[in-house]
């Protein structure tokens, strides 16, 4: 759901649709927005391929336990868009099982009529690491003495 009302391009509505309802049991909706080429790139991969990208996809809905986007602005230009948000998520080993809620930004191009370009950019450290029981310690103590010196 988009938290401003705004009028996008259909395509881009349809890939936000697609979002907020995909799950492990219909990843066949990624062939009606990604294109059979489509180029998936985000801070931990980089996937060439439809059957590559639902793959991806089947393992990352296989480990989690909910995984929910909140759309927060969307740009477009062209064939070109940019999308903010705001990812959630709870993954049994991550945070003791507890919600992490993550924000980003996505880079889309389409060509004849589906996305040829997914691009993500998050930070990794807030999704993944710093939820992880011994690094995520490390990770903090670097943190402090960074901000201290």
């Amino acid at each position: 759901m988009i938290a401003k009302e705004i009028s996008i391009a259909p395509w881009v509505q349809q890939f936000v649709d697609m979002y907020q309802v995909l799950n492990k049991h219909n990843l066949h909706l990624l062939a009606e927005v990604y294109a059979a080429e489509i180029r998936f790139t985000d801070p931990l991969h980089q996937i060439e391929g439809l059957s590559a990208l639902q793959r991806y996809f089947a393992g990352i809905y296989a480990n989690v336990e909910s995984l929910r986007f909140e759309i927060e602005t969307v740009i477009t230009a062209g064939d070109d868009a940019a999308l903010t948000w705001v990812m959630h998520f709870t993954h049994p080993k991550l945070n003791g099982g507890q919600v992490i809620s993550v924000s980003g930004m996505t880079h889309l191009r389409q060509g004849d009529d589906k996305i040829v370009c997914h691009r993500d950019y998050f930070d990794a450290g807030q999704m993944l690491y710093r939820h992880v029981p011994l690094l995520g310690t490390a990770i903090n103590i670097i943190n402090r003495r960074l901000v201290s010196a």
